[in-house]
């Protein structure tokens, strides 16, 4: 049997130095509402030219998730729930209930009776503020990523969660698409890689809505 990726990204959770990954990239405080809203654009985009239903469930979970996030509303399993109800368009998307596998089984996310829990708990953690919110904001998407807690749409959902926590602090990308490469769960340099990512975005689309203005 393959390597549990998930229990791998548990413990590679807990050695990345989150509060380092965005160590002298500068990124400014406060909230950033850009001239061009970078998701908005990606789903209307690239994604549209794909798929134009998808684009419109992606649409719709979008707008749900920022008026979640205009509530303060913490991310926990049942808030994605509610939202993976949209990005698949069905009246219910159950949690999965054993072991499930990406990138053409090469990886495997096992199941255990603490799973869920452990979800729930790493999830709270993305309103931690004593951590940087790129940090936050990337360990949210990559928790979503290797918790793997429906049986599709997974991927589509930790960009969500990325993007929630971000406007919960008032804050939207401009761009998103660099964001889109495949990650694994025992890269931790990959994962701080994540969260400097973050940072750098939020530092171009905070430098061009100032142009703008």
């Amino acid at each position: 049997m393959t390597t549990d990726a998930l229990a791998v990204w548990c413990r590679v959770r807990k050695q990345v130095n989150w509060a380092a990954a965005v160590a002298g990239r500068p990124y400014g405080e406060g909230p950033v509402r850009p001239s061009v809203d970078g998701l908005r654009a990606w789903y209307d985009g690239p994604v549209r030219h794909r798929d134009p239903e998808r684009a419109d469930r992606l649409l719709t979970a979008l707008a749900r998730t920022r008026a979640d996030a205009a509530r303060r509303t913490p991310l926990t399993p049942s808030l994605l729930a509610a939202w993976q109800c949209l990005v698949l368009e069905s009246p219910e998307v159950p949690f999965r209930d054993g072991d499930a596998f990406a990138k053409r089984g090469r990886e495997r996310y096992g199941l255990t009776p603490h799973t869920w829990q452990d979800f729930a708990t790493c999830l709270r953690q993305a309103t931690d503020p004593t951590l940087p919110l790129p940090s936050r904001a990337a360990r949210a998407y990559l928790d979503v990523a290797f918790f793997h807690p429906f049986p599709d749409g997974n991927a589509r959902l930790s960009l969500l969660a990325l993007a929630h926590v971000l406007e919960r602090e008032g804050v939207r990308l401009d761009e998103v698409g660099p964001l889109q490469t495949t990650r694994y769960a025992d890269d931790a340099e990959g994962a701080a890689d994540l969260g400097a990512l973050v940072a750098v975005l939020l530092r171009d689309t905070r430098r061009r809505a100032a142009r703008v203005r």
